[in-house]
């Protein structure tokens, strides 16, 4: 059998449906229904019993299926480590995260580089949002996932990985608390409470701690914390209310405090950044990783 054939008859043992295995393989239905044929006649009995509504393994195909499975998976994890070596990820990897949604998904994509490295590690540390750029740009860090926009000349931004939904932290109590959902031009209606710094950019502040509503009503100020979780005491505290991912709600529950959503704000958007000036093949191709493993986990909380 060549490799295609195994391919082939492999992903449609597991899909179980001519049509994803087409789109898995990046084949024509037709092309697919095809091999198979070829594969049966290979072998010289059917491997897989079809009806118009399943598709199902006879006691053959079962046969070759757990027999072929094993030396497969062997040799995918061969090709997959000598890629990892080859683009040079060996050593320790410093990735940073803004929260702890990202870290996640950072600890993911770790855990996919080991299964294929063993030899390669990555130390996971969080940054925090006063100087989001600061350990990157001091060499503390390789890489880091963490919201944008991000436009700084020497820094890499990727494409984006993932986007989560945006609300408003509000004290128990508060009219907005007991909303299913509050809009942006809510914000004018009471100061908002920001994480600030001098390090952090003008436009990114803005963006997600806007100075105005769309329809231009000047959002008030409230108090500046340093550190995000400065954030809460103070909104359960009635001093304000603040903007943050919805994802937040689970990660961060808090006596006095209650998320709602934003129904016409847009995601906020995470992307991987890097150094320009150390731009490498190992910091590429565990940016790849990390938009595998994001992909899995936005997948996974798509019904949330």
């Amino acid at each position: 059998m060549e490799r295609q054939e195994i391919e082939a008859f492999l992903t449609l043992a597991e899909e179980l449906h001519f049509g994803r295995t087409a789109e898995r393989l990046g084949l024509a239905q037709g092309r697919v229904s095809q091999i198979i044929k070829k594969v049966e006649r290979t072998i010289g009995a059917p491997l897989f019993e079809r009806t118009s509504r399943r598709v199902t393994l006879t006691p053959i195909g079962r046969q070759l299926r757990d027999g072929l499975l094993p030396g497969h998976r062997q040799i995918q994890r061969a090709v997959a480590e000598a890629r990892v070596a080859a683009r040079g990820l060996t050593g320790t990897l410093r990735a940073g995260y803004s929260a702890p949604w990202c870290a996640e998904i950072l600890i993911a994509a770790a855990d996919l580089l080991h299964v294929r490295n063993p030899a390669a590690q990555v130390q996971v540390t969080e940054v925090q949002l006063y100087d989001p750029l600061g350990p990157l740009r001091a060499g503390a860090l390789d890489l880091q996932l963490t919201e944008l926009p991000i436009d700084e000349p020497d820094v890499t931004v990727g494409p984006v990985v993932f986007s989560a939904p945006r609300a408003l932290i509000v004290p128990v109590g508060h009219p907005f608390a007991e909303r299913a959902s509050v809009s942006l031009e809510d914000y004018a209606a009471e100061p908002m409470i920001t994480v600030g710094g001098g390090a952090v950019p003008a436009y990114w502040h803005e963006h997600h701690y806007p100075s105005a509503t769309p329809s231009g009503r000047a959002v008030p100020r409230g108090p500046v914390a340093t550190y995000w979780h400065e954030i809460l005491p103070l909104v359960s505290s009635g001093k304000g209310v603040s903007p943050t991912c919805l994802w937040a709600a689970p990660y961060f529950a808090h006596p006095g405090i209650v998320h709602v959503p934003l129904d016409d704000a847009p995601p906020i958007e995470y992307g991987i950044l890097w150094p320009t000036a150390r731009d490498t093949p190992a910091v590429r191709a565990f940016a790849d990783l990390i938009r595998q493993a994001a992909a899995r986990r936005t997948d996974h909380s798509s019904g949330q």
